[in-house]
């Protein structure tokens, strides 16, 4: 099938999986959608959960094998949306959708571009394609639950929106759940150990706490309060203040690294949620980065953390749309950018595989 043909298939496939809800750890419909379109093609496929996945025709298990991977689970619409968010459609060239930008407009585009090679032979890796499901909460049935499952992946594109410029590093995380003590009492009594007021100089030593080692590609580790929690009722002084802290590790670090300086050196007790969210990255030296190289793109470090992190094979975040957009009202995604995201899926490909 030509890229035209698939380009247009892959935009009627976003329409319909923007039309299905498909919120985390719900996505029985756009995984049957999903099915449907392999059916469509003719292209034998798996289902594990809420997983569908498929491998290239001519599967050659002497050779190494390229992951080509996105997700089709969406976050919740938030209350800021003026359109149906389960009604896409096009205006002024963008296509407007819950999920359209995150992440339906980077798996269609892939999946026409497996449809694109599927046939191919004498390819000189295998492509597994994986629409994968519960990426947004890194849920157990996410591609990390499906890894077990699949055959052993050599190196990956996991499709997110980077307006198609080849983020060749992903900060890892570390959340903290951290409590700072005092003594409590009656609001009407001397207390010179107020949890809350304790809290302030804590709050100033995350704001201004520094991380030693710097990342070319990703920069600084980046720390943040997020959430606080503190007393019952206004006569009261409560005995602890509840804190929630994000760390965004750069690749000079592990997150066991980082959760062992924190809990050494913080003014106050830190406890890790996980460590299994790590920072991931590919050598810019990389073939398949320099495919993409060569036709231009760019490379940077993403800050936001995708199913890359539950790979232990280099990858490479790529795909269109813009990141900026993603969980915001009225999501959208242009029709441009698909339509080059799979012209330039094909071509990096192309400069990688044959």
């Amino acid at each position: 099938m030509n890229q035209r043909t698939l380009t247009e298939k892959a935009l009627e496939l976003l329409k319909e999986l923007i039309s299905i809800p498909s919120f985390s750890k719900e996505e029985e419909g756009t995984a049957a959608a999903l099915e449907n379109w392999f059916k469509g093609l003719d292209i034998p496929f798996e289902r594990i959960h809420n997983n569908i996945f498929a491998k290239n025709k001519y599967w050659d298990d002497s050779k190494p094998t390229l992951l080509l991977n996105s997700h089709h689970d969406t976050v919740k619409p938030n209350q800021a949306y003026t359109k149906d968010p389960f009604q896409p459609h096009i205006e002024d060239g963008k296509l407007f959708g819950l999920g359209s930008n995150d992440a339906g407009g980077c798996l269609v585009s892939l999946l026409a571009t497996f449809a694109y090679f599927f046939h191919a032979e004498n390819l000189n890796h295998n492509i597994l394609m994986v629409a994968s499901a519960e990426e947004e909460n890194a849920g157990k049935n996410s591609l990390r639950g499906l890894l077990p499952s699949l055959p052993k992946i050599d190196v990956a594109i996991v499709g997110e929106p980077t307006l198609m410029q080849l983020a060749i590093a992903e900060k890892g995380l570390v959340v903290f759940d951290a409590v700072v003590k005092g003594t409590p009492s009656h609001a009407a009594h001397p207390n010179d150990n107020n949890a809350i007021y304790n809290t302030i100089e804590v709050l100033e030593w995350f704001k201004n706490y520094s991380f030693d080692r710097k990342s070319e590609v990703l920069g600084d580790v980046k720390m943040t309060v997020t959430q606080i929690n503190a007393g019952s009722q206004h006569n009261v002084v409560p005995s602890q203040v509840d804190l929630v802290v994000e760390v965004r590790v750069n690749d000079k670090y592990t997150n066991q690294e980082i959760a062992d300086l924190l809990k050494r050196e913080a003014p106050c007790e830190l406890k890790e949620r996980s460590l299994r969210l790590n920072s991931s990255s590919i050598d810019k030296d990389h073939p398949l980065v320099k495919s993409g190289i060569a036709l231009g793109r760019k490379t940077y470090g993403s800050p936001t953390l995708s199913d890359q992190a539950a790979l232990s094979c280099q990858s490479l975040k790529l795909g269109p749309g813009d990141s900026t957009r993603s969980h915001s009202a009225d999501e959208f995604i242009y029709v441009s950018e698909i339509e080059e995201g799979i012209d330039l899926y094909i071509k990096i490909l192309e400069g990688f595989i044959k």
